[in-house]
């Protein structure tokens, strides 16, 4: 039978697998004996030299490929490989002309043994990602390297097209998929003749580019282009994910019911574009940077805005923020001033980048999306600017941060004040997402407009990957480079455990509350304790363009340390990180425990997180928190500012090792697909298919993954694991008198008791 060639729609005929023929050039470079035996003496942690990979894949004679690596150190390449990989016939055999021992040659190429696999040509693109794998790994571990980004030509991803996310999955590298065309130019027009770029030389090109995509802290660079359009991932470049990665990752049901929307809306052509404030550092960044990533793998025509910073506004936006939490200065307030700044500021930057014709708020007969969301309190007037543009266009609003209801409906307050601007705004939207928690709407907002969506994380991003040894030791090293560098004090693990908060620093994050905790863990049930076995404690997490306050928190957090709790600060890590996911990952990830004890919250993530990766929790019954806490069984659940119930708990999981495992293995088991990508996924694309075709929508206080899961045909059957429908949710009911506690109450093992 005929196959396509990739890219072209020729046909040829198949081609037989490949084998590992010879290496034409080898790795050269040397480690040093000392280094390599200083590392292995070192108890945490491994220094390792951080490199970038070019690698090229050209058609050799024969039907052969030829494999180029390049290393680049940031400034200089520094070593480079060529690797010829041979089409076999089955049945034949024949002497490899490997330099090395080929021992580490994949099943299916030939080895230094000259024997053989048949490998179909379905498997092939899985052999040559094996390959390519083995020969990095091999190569990092030998030379005490770790490779940061990779660069791809074109054709290694036509051979390989998981190559991308297998190198992102496994290694820990970042892959980019870069072209190696140069644009025309008119000296080239007079020239005669053609190039041939040889595999070695685009191999150096592939690194030498993929280097321009990496920022002063070795990270992707943060891209907005054209109108502000948030170009996640590079612009597409940066191949993290594929459409294979995606279905493992929930259950069947729920992968089936968002399957039957995004064919609706790729078929119909629905345009969705997606608004917020800020392009990084916040749980909405994060949430939207995996869902446009996703929708794009999926072929969903979804885009990403936001506004040009502006310090003065975000400073705003930072006081109306903690107002609406009730966390602020009393004497703090919203003024005419503030108003006309902040909706100056939407309006200019609506006029100038998205209501123009073709941009995304211009009517939909002139080129704007068929859908809307504002996902954001700071610019509400985008909702309002999008109906004047298009009344009949839907507009989603969705509030994502914990709005005191309680002191919004209380005429003369604060709080009534922002939100009295934030609704003036928001009041036309079709629909009003909210956090699930019934205390979050105010009494003004239309309930039969209201639907309820969780917070959700990415299980195959940065943050939560599965790291390998290696890199998780690489990280943990660079987490202590950065507290040497600060001065702080050292992280001693694995020689010490430790209990981890990572969360901004931020007033309502409840900093306090885990100084006090671990003080109280420490003088009360630890003090006769060997020093080796108590615990360390590590307060961490990355800043935001809009977070004024975190620096006022750290400064507060160090403070207390230094007075208040002196006699437990040597063991007391407080970081704030630069944007690096898998360093949080791997501080997560080796933690014993974790802790969330906000004061005031609207869902934090982070505990969905620790419990997928099997670490238990201590959290406070605040916002959403509690839904994603099983109490005695994936975690602890206490009231804010209950720092002894905390100590005590802690000290269980720390002194009851089978109870600590029990827990690890529930929570790691009991993590619903609602706070994953595909569950928010699923819940956006069911609104905006059903608005879009004009359909009227009143959720009336439902859940929308309820919704969504039944329109689809795919409802909750017994046995799947969801978040609690709590009954009081139930807007349009009386609020239930009890308090948490009905819903959260002690667990009444002997073990949880101690």
């Amino acid at each position: 039978m005929a196959l396509a060639v990739p890219g072209n729609g020729l046909l040829r005929p198949p081609r037989p697998a490949m084998r590992r023929q010879h290496t034409r050039h080898a790795f050269q470079a040397q480690s040093s004996i000392n280094q390599m035996k200083r590392n292995q003496e070192e108890e945490h942690g491994i220094g390792l030299q951080s490199l970038y990979i070019g690698i090229a894949v050209q058609e050799g004679p024969h039907g052969s490929l030829d494999v180029g690596f390049a290393s680049h150190d940031g400034t200089y390449s520094i070593d480079f490989a060529v690797t010829t990989l041979t089409l076999k016939n089955s049945g034949y055999e024949s002497e490899s002309e490997l330099s090395g021992s080929g021992r580490s040659t994949p099943s299916g190429f030939y080895g230094m043994s000259g024997t053989s696999t048949p490998v179909s040509l379905e498997e092939r693109p899985a052999f040559l990602a094996d390959f390519l794998i083995d020969k990095l790994k091999e190569y990092q571990k030998e030379h005490l390297y770790k490779f940061l980004g990779a660069g791809l030509n074109e054709k290694a991803v036509r051979y390989s097209p998981r190559l991308p996310s297998r190198l992102w999955q496994e290694l820990d590298i970042v892959p980019l998929v870069l072209r190696n065309e140069p644009e025309p130019d008119m000296f080239r027009a007079h020239r005669n003749g053609h190039y041939n770029i040889l595999v070695d030389e685009e191999a150096d090109s592939m690194a030498r580019k993929a280097l321009m995509y990496f920022g002063p802290t070795s990270q992707p660079r943060l891209a907005v282009g054209y109108r502000n359009m948030v170009e996640v991932d590079c612009g597409g470049r940066a191949q993290i994910c594929s459409a294979d990665d995606y279905p493992d990752t929930v259950s069947e049901r729920t992968w089936q019911a968002t399957m039957k929307f995004v064919q609706s809306l790729k078929k119909d052509k629905v345009q969705i574009a997606f608004f917020n404030s800020t392009p990084q550092g916040g749980g909405v960044a994060l949430m939207r940077h995996a869902l446009i990533r996703f929708l794009r793998t999926m072929g969903v025509d979804a885009t990403w805005y936001v506004p040009k910073p502006k310090p003065e506004v975000f400073r705003i936006t930072k006081n109306n923020h903690n107002i609406l939490q009730g966390v602020a200065d009393p004497k703090l307030r919203l003024s005419e001033k503030h108003i006309k700044i902040l909706d100056e500021w939407s309006k200019q930057n609506a006029e100038r980048f998205w209501i123009p014709e073709g941009g995304p708020l211009a009517p939909v007969s002139k080129g704007g999306a068929d859908v809307v969301i504002v996902d954001d309190p700071q610019m509400p007037s985008l909702v309002k600017l999008a109906k004047e543009q298009d009344p009949s266009r839907p507009v989603i609003f969705r509030s994502h941060i914990q709005v005191r209801a309680d002191l919004a409906d209380q005429e003369g307050t604060p709080t009534s004040e922002v939100w009295n601007w934030v609704w003036q705004n928001v009041k036309k939207a079709d629909v009003f997402i909210s956090h699930p928690v019934r205390d979050f709407v105010p009494s003004c907002v239309e309930f039969k407009r209201v639907g309820y969506m969780p917070a959700t994380t990415d299980w195959l991003d940065g943050l939560n990957k599965q790291l390998s040894d290696w890199d998780s030791q690489f990280y943990i090293h660079e987490f202590e480079a950065e507290c040497f560098k600060l001065r702080m004090k050292q992280l001693k693990y694995p020689v010490r455990q430790y209990i981890v908060q990572i969360a901004r620093f931020d007033p309502a994050k409840g900093i306090p509350d885990v100084l006090a905790s671990y003080a109280e863990l420490r003088r009360t049930y630890m003090k006769d304790t060997p020093i080796e076995e108590v615990p360390q404690l590590v307060v961490a997490g990355h800043g935001a363009i809009d977070d004024p306050d975190a620096t006022h928190i750290y400064d507060q957090t160090l403070d207390l340390l230094s007075t208040k709790y002196s006699d437990i600060a040597d063991d007391v890590v407080v970081m704030r990180l630069g944007p690096i996911d898998q360093l949080l990952n791997a501080l997560m990830s080796t933690a014993h425990v974790a802790l969330q004890l906000s004061t005031r919250e609207g869902f934090e993530v982070k505990v969905s997180e620790a419990l997928h990766k099997g670490v238990p929790i201590i959290a406070t019954k605040a916002g959403g928190i509690p839904l994603q806490v099983q109490h005695g069984k994936s975690g602890f659940l206490v009231e804010p500012g209950d720092y002894k119930a905390v100590a005590r708990h802690l000290n269980t999981l720390f002194t009851d090792h089978e109870f600590y495992d029990k827990m690890s293995h529930y929570a790691e088991d009991h993590v619903s697909d609602e706070v994953g990508t595909i569950g928010n996924a699923l819940a956006w694309l069911y609104l905006a298919d059903t608005l879009r075709k004009g359909v009227k929508l009143e959720p009336n206080s439902r859940w929308i993954n309820d919704m969504a899961r039944e329109t689809a045909g795919y409802p909750y059957v017994e046995g799947e694991t969801k978040l609690p429908r709590e009954e009081d949710l139930d807007l349009n009911s009386p609020v239930a008198s009890s308090s948490h506690q009905k819903f959260f109450p002690e667990p009444e093992t002997a073990q949880v008791q101690a």
